[in-house]
């Protein structure tokens, strides 16, 4: 082994076991504050108000939906025949047939 090398001062020493220390206090807050984020986004989740979606929906003979989307007053089927069902959300009648034709 060769003991060239030159010693390292107490004052580096202590600059590194100092960044050391607040490096690790930093990761601790980082985490701490993570976690809060986490607990405080998720608490109380079950109690967000969820959209309202029907029990159930007649959809015309033959047709199977592929997607479902609502606003306030209608909700809208997409067929995989290329039509979207809009329908009304009080009564649950059909309001408007709506194909969609590919463009060429």
């Amino acid at each position: 082994m060769d003991d060239n090398s030159a010693p390292i001062s107490p004052a580096t020493l202590k600059f590194l076991a100092r960044l050391v220390t607040v490096l690790t206090a930093t990761m601790i807050v980082g985490l701490l504050v993570i976690v809060g984020l986490l607990v405080t986004r998720f608490w109380g989740y079950d109690t967000v108000a969820r959209p309202v979606v029907p029990d159930s929906i007649a959809l015309p003979d033959g047709t199977n939906a592929t997607a479902f989307t609502q606003g306030r007053d209608w909700y809208a089927i997409v067929t995989d025949d290329n039509r979207i069902l809009i329908y009304d959300r009080q009564s649950g009648t059909l309001r408007q047939t709506v194909t969609v034709e590919r463009q060429e």
